[in-house]
């Protein structure tokens, strides 16, 4: 019975990745689109002799640019703030206090 829990956990943490993943992949769909909608408009609608290259034309792009990263890095980089293995591990706590909880409250 253990191999099973111990299976069906890793299949729904699979999910989770899975689930991520593909979030990560539609916010940088909906990133992209969006962006190239607002340069090609602005590149459009531009007054002669004003430079394309401002912080203005930029500023969408910059800030969800940063905040599409760090999404990045939560779904595929090291989690660096609870280290490998970290949920894991504390799954694996959880149950232990959960048996000695159990076998502690048992009528004998």
């Amino acid at each position: 019975m253990e191999n099973t829990f111990q299976e069906n956990l890793r299949l729904e943490r699979a999910r989770k990745r899975v689930k991520a993943i593909k979030g990560f992949y539609r916010h940088f769909v909906v990133y992209m689109c969006i962006n190239a909608f607002i340069l090609v408009m602005h590149y459009i609608n531009m007054d002669p002799g004003v430079s394309f290259w401002e912080w203005h034309t930029f500023s969408t792009a910059i800030p969800w640019g940063i905040g599409l990263l760090l999404h990045g890095v939560s779904v595929f980089g090291r989690n660096v703030f609870f280290g490998s293995n970290w949920e894991e591990r504390k799954i694996n706590e959880i149950m232990e206090q959960n048996k000695k909880r159990k076998s502690e409250n048992r009528w004998e």
